[in-house]
């Protein structure tokens, strides 16, 4: 795979501005960085973003996470690990990242409610859709994870 171009050398005001959205949801919005983490690892495995994932991974271990919580993210519906607040994120992050299909369902919605604010359902959907962009411009231009050491 090679990297079509450098997004951020070629149009550095339009990454800036998705590094406003980036620092609001990480910083200003009052989240749980252990959420963040899920949902942005989750979008990111939806979305086929290597870059992410590995980025991703790496935050959350830094961070404290379990490897069998971050491992288990991709089937999550399937794993006992995740509280129902995480469970309810997930299910939304689902259901934004594949919005086209999914269209946002009830039930999605409803089970966020149960667990969130409005504001907080508000703050993690904008967190669910930065990342969403990250991933598009990542994968749109084929950018590459580091490869730390061979398998």
């Amino acid at each position: 795979m090679t990297q079509r171009l450098d997004y951020m050398t070629a149009a550095p005001d339009a990454v800036k501005a998705v590094y406003g959205l980036e620092q609001y949801v990480a910083r200003d919005a009052g989240l749980e960085p252990r959420l963040i983490h899920l949902l942005k690892l989750r979008a990111s495995l939806i979305n086929g973003c290597a870059y992410c994932v590995d980025m991703h991974t790496k935050e959350a271990r830094k961070d404290g996470l379990s490897d069998q919580w971050i491992a288990l993210v991709g089937v999550w519906e399937e794993a006992a690990v995740y509280t129902p607040r995480e469970r309810a994120l997930l299910a939304w992050t689902d259901a934004l990242t594949n919005i086209a299909q999914t269209g946002a369902p009830d039930a999605a919605y409803e089970a966020m409610c149960a667990q969130f604010s409005e504001a907080e359902v508000t703050n993690y959907s904008v967190a669910i859709s930065t990342i969403n962009v990250w991933n598009r411009l990542a994968v749109g231009f084929r950018m590459e994870h580091a490869v730390d050491r061979a398998a």
